[in-house]
């Protein structure tokens, strides 16, 4: 069964992940830098999980929902809760 869905940016400040790591290519951040530089974060915050796992991994388009504390995936790809 494939995913319908894709997750790719933070919706509140409607800024892709992909573009957000590429400004963080040039200037790296924290996510609480990135929630005060960018305002992705910061709102409902939906989009931390998956900026988190940006940060970690480099991925910028998710077919999973993931939820605050949510960990990167393990090696055989399933996903560890934290």
């Amino acid at each position: 069964m494939s995913n319908d869905f894709e997750i790719d940016r933070c919706v509140c400040f409607d800024l892709r992940f992909e573009d957000l790591k590429r400004k963080l290519d040039e200037r790296p951040a924290t996510i609480d830098q990135i929630a005060k530089r960018f305002g992705c974060g910061s709102c409902c915050g939906l989009c931390r999980p998956y900026i988190e796992r940006m940060l970690e991994t480099g991925e910028t388009v998710f077919t999973e929902i993931l939820h605050n504390g949510d960990a990167e995936p393990s090696s055989d790809g399933a996903t560890r809760r934290g």
